[in-house]
């Protein structure tokens, strides 16, 4: 499965144990985390079932900040979010939308490369962190 602007990683890890890891590697690096959002957990509770499905919502004031000043709208796509979810076949995969995908949405100007590839480059760290076994 292939979406726009979303970067999809297979975990060698289950669900929960996943979320952990990337949570720990976000607050690690000084990030606020805002929100941690469990759909399933919510699923339970309207009667209804969901694979584990998992969003946390996590950022950095000095990175989005910038953005935001650029072009304001880009503040519906931030702080950054993850979503760690399990498939029909049990594996377990984390996904995020690419900060490059995101400033192309938005029309954000050239000036705001290097800040989009370090929020690229410190994205993919974390993801691959949580997702790879040692």
């Amino acid at each position: 499965m292939t979406v726009e602007g979303l970067t999809t990683i297979r975990s060698g890890y289950g669900p929960e144990k996943t979320m952990n890891r990337f949570e720990a590697e976000v607050r690690a690096k000084g990030m606020t985390i805002f929100a941690h959002i469990d759909h399933a957990a919510g699923a339970t509770t309207a009667g209804l079932s969901l694979r584990p499905t998992d969003l946390l919502i996590f950022g950095n004031a000095k990175g989005g900040t910038p953005l935001m000043q650029s072009v304001q709208t880009i503040g519906i796509d931030l702080p950054l979010k993850a979503l760690v979810w399990q498939d029909g076949s049990g594996d377990t995969w984390l996904s995020y939308n690419d900060p490059s995908w995101l400033v192309q949405r938005h029309g954000v100007g050239s000036e705001s490369e290097g800040a989009i590839s370090a929020m690229s480059t410190m994205l993919k760290a974390l993801a691959t962190t949580a997702t790879t076994s040692s």
